[in-house]
């Protein structure tokens, strides 16, 4: 992938919504930052990630993290972990492995820079004898 100009951060594309308070804001971003070298390949304009909570402190919590990126379907990950720590943690980790899913999809199938098996040669015309052909 080729150099971005302003590559996308967390702490630059991070909105908190329901649940969370931007008091939260901060702390989110720091569980998040491992996120920072996958977003780096994506122009920070065109990133958004937003994080909420239902049910905060309750039984049945759910913490979504959503993604957008300009170009690609929007990527939603949920936990109902019951730990807030934990969710965060998960939402994490699963928008990280569907980032690189969504990269392995998107790389050309047919690279030659990949394939380290040369071609095969092409057989030379019938003017010179070949060395396993019988002779008459």
């Amino acid at each position: 992938m080729s150099a971005v100009a302003n590559p996308a951060t967390v702490a630059e594309c991070l909105r908190v919504g329901a649940g969370f308070s931007q008091g939260d804001r901060n702390w989110i971003a720091e569980q998040f930052a491992t996120l920072d070298a996958r977003l780096a390949g994506f122009h920070a304009d065109a990133t958004e990630l937003e994080v909420s909570v239902k049910d905060r402190e309750a039984r049945g919590q759910k913490v979504t993290l959503e993604c957008w990126i300009a170009g690609r379907q929007k990527i939603v990950t949920t936990s109902a972990e019951e730990d807030l720590h934990a969710a965060l943690n998960d939402v994490r980790d699963d928008l990280r492995r569907k980032l690189n899913d969504a990269k392995t999809r998107q790389e050309p199938r047919h690279n030659k820079h990949l394939r380290e098996v040369p071609p095969p040669q092409a057989e030379v015309d019938g003017d010179e004898p070949r060395a396993d052909a019988e002779t008459a």
